[in-house]
C-alpha cells in the first residue's frame, strides 16, 4: 500500500481531519490570476472587428443622410427656379452667353473639386444670386444689391427696388460655412459646389434639359468608365 505523504502542517491530526484542514488551507492561500497572451490577442481582435462594424455603419448612415438632404435641396431649388421663371420669363442664367451656366456641361465635366472647380463655383453663384437676391454675396439683401446683375457684374441703371428672394438658403448650404463672410459657393452636403447648367439652352448638343440641369456629384470621385453603372452621372443626385 502506498502511504500518502502529507504536508508538515497536516501531521498530528486524524486522517479525515488532515484532508479537511489541508483543503481549507489551500482555499485560503492567495491566488494570482492573469490573461494569457492568446487571450489578450483574441480580445483585441474582437474589439477591432466590432469597431470596424460600428464605423462602417456610421459612415453608411452619414452618406445616406447626405444623399437624402441633397435630394431635398435639389427639389426645393428646382421649385425656386420655376418661381424665378414665372416672374422673369427665363430661368436663372448667366447674362453673357457661353459663360458660367452655359459653359458648364453636365455630360463631360464630371469633377467639381479640381478640374472644373472654378466653373462649378461660378455657375453655383449665379444660381445663388438669382434665387437669394443677395447679388453682392454678403449674405444680406440691401440697396447695394440693386447695382448688380446675377453674374455679379455692374447693372446700369440699377434696380429701383430690392431684388426678389425666391429661396432662403441655410448656412450649411453656403461656403464658407458658419454663416459668416462673403459667399464663395453654393455647396452640396458632400462639400462640393452644386452643378447648375443652362448649357442645353445655348447648345442642344450639350447638357440634358432644355430648361436647366441641377445636380450634386454625391461625393463620388470622377471615373471615365465606372462599372457599374455605365455612366458617372448615374451615381449623381440630379433633376433629370
Amino acid at each position: 500500500m502506498i502511504n500518502q505523504v502529507l504536508p508538515r502542517s497536516c501531521r498530528g491530526v486524524r486522517r479525515g481531519e488532515r484532508l479537511t484542514n489541508c483543503a481549507r488551507a489551500r482555499r485560503c492561500e492567495p491566488r494570482y490570476n492573469a490573461f494569457t497572451l492568446i487571450e489578450l490577442i483574441l480580445v483585441v481582435g474582437i474589439i477591432i472587428v466590432l469597431a470596424g462594424l460600428v464605423l462602417s455603419t456610421v459612415g453608411y448612415a452619414r452618406k445616406k443622410a447626405a444623399r437624402a438632404r441633397a435630394e431635398t435641396e435639389i427639389a426645393a431649388l428646382s421649385a425656386a427656379c420655376e418661381n424665378y421663371k414665372a416672374d422673369n420669363a427665363v430661368y436663372p442664367r448667366d447674362p453673357t452667353a457661353n459663360t458660367s451656366t452655359d459653359a458648364l456641361n453636365a455630360r463631360t465635366m464630371l469633377d467639381p473639386a479640381t478640374t472644373n472647380a472654378a466653373l462649378y463655383t461660378a455657375a453655383s453663384l449665379v444660381l445663388y444670386r438669382a434665387l437669394s437676391g443677395d447679388r453682392n454675396l454678403d449674405r444680406t439683401i440691401t440697396a447695394a444689391d440693386e447695382n448688380y446683375k446675377i453674374d455679379g457684374t455692374a447693372l446700369t441703371p440699377p434696380l429701383t427696388q430690392l431684388p426678389q428672394s425666391y429661396f432662403a438658403f441655410k448656412p450649411n448650404m453656403l461656403s464658407p460655412s458658419g454663416g459668416n463672410g462673403n459667399v464663395t459657393a453654393l455647396v452640396d452636403p458632400f462639400g462640393n459646389a452644386y452643378g447648375y447648367s443652362t448649357a442645353n439652352q445655348y447648345d442642344p448638343n450639350t447638357g440634358y434639359n432644355p430648361t436647366f440641369d441641377l445636380w450634386s456629384t454625391a461625393g463620388v470621385a470622377p471615373s471615365p468608365t465606372p462599372s457599374p453603372p455605365a455612366m458617372q452621372q448615374d451615381r449623381w443626385i440630379k433633376n433629370w
